[in-house]
């Protein structure tokens, strides 16, 4: 008998536009994809305001009505200021722009989600796989996962900006990419023990993403364009396998919530993509994986690899991934129902090489 519990909704980006200055084509994508009027730009830091004032430059001079917002932190709170603001002023956008790194984008997620709107996702940086996927993290919300929100009807990447933004953050892209090899094992273990759902293309797409990257390190670690848009094209593909599985499982396992944890107890030390990257060599390990080979070439393209290149004390990682399985008690990993005592991931974090 039919249920709608076994519908399988699947919603996916319908343009995606990589290349030099294509932020001049913009108001001919946003016409053929029937968005006219009023649209939003939210921004996030001062490096992306000026970039947002491009845009509503250029949109303004081809009949857009153009409203923009700044936020400082992708807050529940900034959220409903933005939507509040738009409501009581009677704005009723086609679409909403999200023009910077994750935060800015994330919470644009968020308030075309509220606002019932397109969604378009403009990154000026490559650091992680959000500009793609139709979730969201947002501080305020009591919890430390990401929410489905709305999956982007075009995604920008203008490499004008992308080449411009802070080396750090493509490093970061990379690290994130990395980590879908240990997500998608970890999936494979809840599917094979628990009967969870499995997608395996997108498993596949995911992995692929990672494979992109790790057979490219050398094009990104001289910083050639090639190289940014291997970065581009890997974090795109990763958020559609998010699209094509309903979830986040196709990139984000057992190494993410070691990063949520580290962010619990050491407040945030480095960027995300950073620390799922260390947490990628240790859960490889655990899966018996060929962890050095992810070692070697984040080493090698100057991502992070140790306590001390993140930022943060050898106890901390220890502590960090005696919790990490609390972090979703609903996603089973290799960490298991349990997790790993204070030995066990000491030992763990030892034999990687993450503490000395």
């Amino acid at each position: 008998m039919y249920k709608e519990s076994d519908v399988h909704q699947i919603d996916l980006p319908k343009r995606i536009v990589i290349g030099t200055k294509v932020r001049e084509d913009l108001p001919r994508h946003l016409k053929e994809l029937d968005i006219k009027g009023v649209v939003i730009i939210i921004t996030g830091s001062s490096s992306t305001i000026s970039i947002g004032d491009e845009i509503r430059s250029i949109l303004s001079n081809h009949g857009y009505e153009v409203f923009t917002f700044k936020t400082r932190e992708p807050t529940i709170d900034e959220v409903r200021k933005i939507v509040n603001d738009v409501l009581k002023d009677h704005l009723k956008p086609k679409a909403v722009l999200g023009v910077g790194g994750g935060k800015a984008i994330d919470v644009a997620k968020y308030v075309s989600k509220e606002l019932h709107t397109d969604l378009i996702s403009i990154p000026t940086t490559l650091s992680h796989d959000g500009v793609a996927s139709p979730f969201a993290s947002l501080k305020g919300m009591n919890t430390l996962v990401s929410i489905k929100t709305t999956t982007p009807l075009m995604i920008m990447v203008d490499m004008d900006y992308i080449i411009k933004a802070p080396r750090r953050h493509l490093i970061a892209g990379v690290g994130d990419l990395v980590a879908k090899y240990t997500a998608v094992l970890d999936w494979r273990l809840a599917h094979n023990l628990l009967g969870e759902y499995y997608a395996e293309y997108a498993a596949s797409l995911a992995i692929h993403s990672a494979n992109h990257v790790l057979t490219s390190w050398e094009k990104i670690k001289y910083g050639s364009e090639e190289g940014y848009r291997v970065v581009a094209e890997g974090l795109i593909s990763s958020g559609v396998a998010m699209c094509i599985a309903g979830s986040t499982r196709p990139a984000s396992g057992s190494e993410h919530l070691f990063s949520h944890a580290l962010d619990f107890v050491a407040n945030y030390p480095a960027l995300h993509g950073e620390q799922v990257g260390v947490g990628t060599i240790m859960m490889a390990y655990l899966h018996g994986k060929n962890w050095r080979k992810i070692r070697n070439i984040l080493k090698n393209i100057g991502a992070p690899v140790t306590a001390r290149e993140l930022g943060v004390s050898e106890e901390k990682i220890i502590e960090a991934l005696t919790i990490a399985h609390k972090i979703r008690p609903d996603r089973y990993t290799i960490l298991g129902r349990e997790g790993l005592s204070w030995k066990a991931a000491e030992n763990l974090a030892r034999n990687t090489g993450v503490i000395s």
